[in-house]
């Protein structure tokens, strides 16, 4: 049985003894690159193929959509812009409410905000960091009336179009439920998968369970080109709108200039599909270092009072992209002591993000109860997580 207490110095001595001694500063998330990363970018390079199109990009979509078991993969300039596409393709409207947790990165609620819409923030569950379906269904209960086949808010008059789960560190929602609860209230499903590709939700990647979703390849992601998202999506239809939207909605002609829709450039360079492409070539060794990483952080910390190093969800199999411990809310007081004692060994660790409806622009959007949010917020701390870190315990 944990006690009341907790012991700073253990916890510290732990975290250690994980990471490698000779370092004088440890990051909390930085690339991996030991593939084909060199060879790629001078073939961009020697050829001159280095800006929006070229033969990097289409394998990187090629490669992307058969690693995900998704029928198409969509390049982009970066994972917001991957959101707002997939937002749009699934019919989000000015006025628009679009459910989302309020325990998620920025991106998510300015997606929903470029398309004129409104977040509407939904609480996390304890065993994902992510939305919970089941109090979200409880919730809509109470706050939806049907007209001719879609939800309204009955407290705002406002459809509520879409929900935005996001994975958060790595860690599958449990999407069965979530997927129901759309059903039941004619809700879309479109997923927030910037930090979770190679992760799985019974066997089945996410990001490919509603119309679309959206990857991330920032520089701290599992990995990277640099800025770069993706669009995931098993609709043909929809996959090339997407591809058509992202490329300023021009109509293909050999010189004429003719767009038909309002279009985005968000066309991911040649030059930075080429370093996806190596990058993606070695993806099934990261998730075994970083899994490997997870398992030693596990050992380490596990008989330590006072905390918990959260671990991926039955159902699921998690990238482990950053890794968490969480206090125990006896404790609570002693996160940020932790933070700055770790921070001055050069130990980089951070706490969660600002629970976005606190923030200025988004406090007076709707909100249900997010008491396990705000017991997150309070309770969860980032240790380093780095490909790299993993390489002495991947077997």
């Amino acid at each position: 049985m944990r006690r009341n207490s907790l012991d700073l110095t253990a916890i510290v001595d732990a975290i250690e003894e994980v990471l490698p001694r000779e370092q004088e500063f440890i990051a909390l998330h930085e690339p991996y690159l030991v593939g084909n990363e060199w060879t790629y970018i001078k073939e961009c390079l020697d050829t001159g193929w280095v800006s929006s199109v070229g033969k990097f990009v289409d394998k990187f979509e090629k490669d992307l959509a058969e690693y995900t078991g998704s029928k198409h993969a969509i390049a982009v300039v970066n994972g917001t812009a991957a959101l707002h596409i997939c937002l749009k393709l699934v019919g989000v409207a000015e006025n628009d409410e679009v459910l989302i947790p309020s325990l998620t990165f920025i991106a998510t609620a300015n997606a929903v905000s470029y398309c004129g819409a409104i977040p509407h923030f939904v609480d996390s569950a304890i065993n994902t960091l992510g939305l919970d379906p089941k109090k979200l269904d409880s919730y809509l209960q109470e706050i939806i009336v049907m007209k001719n086949g879609f939800s309204y808010n009955k407290e705002t008059g406002n459809r509520i179009k879409a929900v935005v789960p996001m994975h958060t560190f790595g860690h599958p929602v449990d999407l069965d439920l979530l997927v129901n609860v759309c059903e039941k209230y004619n809700i879309e499903l479109v997923e927030d998968a910037a930090e979770s590709l190679g992760s799985y939700y019974k066997n089945q990647h996410t990001g490919t369970f509603g119309k679309v979703s959206a990857l991330s390849f920032n520089g701290n992601k599992i990995i990277t080109t640099g800025g770069g998202g993706a669009i995931l999506t098993n609709d043909e239809k929809l996959a090339k709108l997407a591809k058509h939207l992202t490329t300023t909605a021009k109509v293909p002609h050999r010189w004429e200039f003719v767009h038909d829709h309002i279009g985005y450039n968000y066309r991911l360079p040649n030059i930075n599909a080429a370093l996806g492409c190596a990058q993606l070539e070695k993806l099934a060794d990261y998730i075994n270092k970083k899994r490997a990483l997870a398992k030693r952080y596990d050992e380490m910390l596990k008989d330590i009072d006072g905390i918990t190093f959260f671990k991926e969800p039955d159902f699921a199999k998690s990238n482990y992209w950053l890794n968490v411990i969480l206090l125990d809310e006896a404790n609570l007081e002693l996160r940020d002591m932790l933070l700055r004692i770790l921070n001055d060994k050069g130990i980089m660790t951070r706490p969660v993000w600002t629970l976005l409806h606190k923030l200025p622009m988004f406090r007076e959007c709707p909100k249900m109860d997010l008491s396990t949010s705000k017991l997150l917020e309070k309770q969860i701390i980032n240790i380093p997580s780095s490909v790299v870190l993993g390489d002495s315990y991947n077997a």
